[in-house]
């Protein structure tokens, strides 16, 4: 079976390097072209890119895929690489481009996708991010058969995956992508031999995961507790959740819901420091900040972050900017 791979980040080379460990003919790798990353802004390839190159498969980086778009010569010459592959399937992981009707109809087998919830929940750009915000008590992974609608085509198949109380986005991403890694070998071998069965998703419980945007980082204290530690976590490692304290933006990484009750304090005021973390007031209860980081400073623990910035009871935590 002759592939071609769709993909960018790390989540996306994960489930590349353990197709290439099980053995599959990678005759092509799509991935995003090199952005700017860093203090310099220097040109940096995706995670897919640098993988694919150290592993000598062929690499084509067009800027979009629509042959009456912007980039109509990109997809033009990306159409003939396709077909000089002679690919029986494509696997698409967070690739980042929308794959016109030419790219769908061109393998053999079709375009599978490797989407990091159970679907139908979570369709979309941010599936992870969401299901912690949501505060879900499981999610997973989903492999699809690709059709022209947003994560709408038939299931495969699937394979829950609980959220931990300490999962971050971080935490949770590196789980997700060793699974879908996992499953779309497996769901190769099974359509090598015609045992996949393709199950239409329910026309119920659908829910769109909508792109993570840094408008979202500043903290609403006004929020009940759970609501405000679940975003924290969503948003580590990115793009932090942020609030001011004395004038400064802090970046809150981790927190839980406190266990204290009968919390009557004006939101975002700390209520208690200790080397657990600290207690800051919601719209409702209160979450213990148990990791936070200065402006230019490293991510430190409640008890490193109060040696170098005393923060008293009574101080108040001011919505941030993102």
């Amino acid at each position: 079976m002759r592939l071609a791979f769709a993909g960018t980040p790390e989540f996306a080379r994960v489930a590349l390097a353990a197709l290439h460990r099980a053995g599959f003919e990678m005759a092509l790798v799509l991935t995003q072209p090199d952005r700017p990353a860093g203090r310099g802004q220097q040109l940096h390839p995706s995670a897919v890119k640098a993988w694919a190159v150290e592993h000598d498969l062929t690499v084509i980086q067009p800027q979009g895929l629509r042959l009456d778009g912007r980039y109509a010569s990109d997809a033009q010459a990306a159409r003939e690489a396709l077909q000089a592959a002679r690919i029986d399937v494509m696997v698409v992981a967070a690739y980042g481009l929308i794959l016109p009707e030419w790219v769908l109809a061109l393998p053999r087998l079709g375009c599978l996708n490797i989407h990091a919830s159970l679907l139908p929940r979570w369709r979309g750009a941010a599936p992870i991010h969401r299901a912690i915000e949501a505060g879900d008590a499981y999610t997973g992974i989903t492999v699809m058969q690709m059709d022209a609608g947003l994560d709408t085509g038939p299931m495969l198949l699937a394979e829950p995956v609980d959220i931990l109380a300490d999962d971050t986005t971080g935490s949770l991403h590196d789980r997700l992508a060793l699974l879908g890694g996992r499953l779309i070998v497996d769901a190769l071998k099974l359509a090598a031999c015609g045992g996949l069965r393709a199950v239409p998703q329910p026309s119920e419980g659908v829910t769109y995961a909508r792109k993570i945007d840094k408008a979202e980082a500043p903290v609403d204290w006004a929020l009940a507790a759970d609501r405000v530690a679940q975003r924290i976590q969503a948003f580590n490692p990115a793009p932090g959740a942020v609030a001011r304290l004395r004038g400064e933006a802090i970046k809150l990484w981790r927190a839980v819901a406190s266990t204290l009750s009968d919390v009557n304090h004006v939101p975002g005021t700390v209520i208690a420091t200790s080397a657990e973390g600290i207690t800051v007031a919601c719209g409702s209860g209160a979450v213990l900040l148990t990791e936070l980081q200065r402006p230019g400073g490293k991510r430190l623990t409640a008890a490193q972050f109060l040696q170098g910035e005393p923060v008293h009871v009574g101080d108040r935590f001011e919505v941030g900017v993102p």
